[in-house]
């Protein structure tokens, strides 16, 4: 069935439940008039689930991931990342260098502190790649960079290990209000001939910065992989390319005063195009039947989808007033070995047939046909009280067939409203390496249905 995601206000009578099956009884005979007394109902139904594989996921983003890492459950993963870089308009080099000569120009690959997953003594090797056709804004993760990139002049590689053991720990510890504050980074030496271009491009054709497009052209970006080591992913917080070059200075009198070292940098912004690409492999036993929980890993590969029996339970319902039906999902235990991956915070409870464009087109939950977990806490994720699905569907499509639910880790920020609530302004999927197994056996499935009717009804 195909869900509209708009948000009508829905106002939903709630009443006190009784711990009873079926029919529960009539609430306050004493109080209310015979013809207006409630009768309250508990039905329970089950759902199902399975896991499903998603190997391509929307994922407009800036940070990105890089190495290769691999978990005894949830199997290999790869990640690497093409990208543009951001022109300002008009762009032009702030000072004239000596000679109008380039001295260096280098790759840096930036991460927080502790933003790695894995083994952070683990060697690995990074390599860059020139781009030599422009990408396309589709921001799906099965795209081949192999498709854009001139993967036979590799530009620079450095071998790297995400514990810079070159960084003593005074420096290490610094805080970020310290001029001398660290920031780990991967840094890779470029060819000085691309540096030189980028100059040589300002002064012969200055009008190749007046745009962006007219400057992907000009450059259409660079390809960032591992090709060697396996052990540790990389959390990119942003990429930044660097030109350096000197420039003289002159004494108020006009004579040479002196050398000063200076620079030009070009960074990935969202204002241009990043290419995430997740592979997954040793995953196939993730998705062979099981009767005691369904997987999810991130980024992108697996997820879980709930089916709802929608026509059981409207035929079962059908005139009454939704009151609740409240919904979590229980998780296993992490797992106990070392670097093992974590559960993501928050899930989102989707149907099948929106995913096309819900993160497409930026859309958040509306706890209507779409709803957002509680914090994972205590093996639990807890999508609260939908009832309100169950009142759209009775009103808007009560021929409503099982509905399919994608349970679908998320990245959600939010902010205070004027009511100091606390509300979501934007969610997309998770792109860290994350993994947890929902457990799936009758039990943790079944869910009561609280419904009302008035004798009156």
């Amino acid at each position: 069935m195909k869900f509209r995601l708009y948000i009508p206000i829905v106002i939903l009578s709630f009443s006190v439940m009784y711990a009873c099956n079926d029919e529960m009884g009539v609430v306050g005979p004493t109080i209310q008039p015979e013809d207006d007394k409630s009768i309250i109902y508990s039905d329970t139904f089950a759902l199902t689930a399975s896991t499903q594989l998603l190997d391509s996921i929307y994922a407009k983003s800036t940070y990105g991931l890089l190495g290769e890492f691999y978990d005894p459950l949830f199997g290999n993963l790869k990640s690497d990342y093409i990208c543009q870089f951001y022109s300002a308009e008009g762009f032009s080099f702030t000072q004239t260098p000596i000679d109008g000569k380039i001295d260096s120009i280098d790759l840096s690959v930036y991460y927080d502190r502790g933003g790695w997953i894995g083994d952070s003594l683990a060697p690995m090797q990074v390599k860059i790649f020139p781009l030599i056709k422009q990408l396309e804004r589709n921001f799906y993760t099965k795209t081949d960079p192999k498709e854009y990139a001139d993967m036979h002049n590799p530009l620079g590689q450095q071998a790297y290990t995400p514990r810079d053991l070159h960084v003593s720990d005074s420096i290490r510890d610094l805080s970020s209000s310290d001029s001398n504050y660290y920031y780990p980074r991967v840094k890779v030496s470029l060819p000085i001939s691309l540096g030189q271009k980028f100059y040589d491009e300002t002064i012969l054709h200055p009008s190749t910065f007046n745009t962006q497009q007219s400057f992907n052209e000009f450059f259409p970006g660079l390809y960032v992989t591992n090709t060697f080591g396996s052990g540790n992913i990389l959390i990119v917080t942003n990429t930044v390319l660097t030109i350096h070059y000197r420039y003289l200075t002159a004494s108020s009198s006009g004579a040479i005063d002196s050398i000063v070292n200076t620079y030009e940098v070009f960074t990935v912004t969202p204002e241009v195009i990043q290419l995430n690409n997740f592979r997954n492999t040793d995953i196939s036993h993730l998705l062979e039947p099981n009767d005691s929980y369904t997987y999810m890993k991130t980024p992108a590969g697996i997820f879980t989808r709930l089916t709802i029996p929608a026509k059981e339970i409207l035929s079962r319902i059908k005139g009454r007033r939704v009151n609740s039906f409240y919904l979590a999902l229980k998780a296993m235990p992490q797992e106990d070995w070392a670097y093992a991956l974590t559960p993501p915070d928050y899930l989102l409870l989707l149907p099948e047939d929106s995913l096309a464009n819900f993160f497409r087109e930026s859309k958040l939950h509306n706890s209507i046909t779409s709803y957002v977990s509680s914090k994972y806490a205590s093996l639990t994720y807890d999508f609260g009280n939908l009832a309100s699905l169950l009142t759209y569907l009775m009103a808007n499509e009560p021929d409503t067939e099982n509905i399919n639910f994608l349970v679908i880790p998320i990245e959600m920020t939010t902010q205070q409203d004027n009511s100091g609530n606390t509300i979501a302004t934007s969610i997309n999927h998770y792109l860290k390496p994350s993994g947890v197994r929902l457990r799936k056996e009758p039990e943790t499935l079944r869910f009561q249905v609280i419904t009302s009717k008035y004798s009156t009804d």
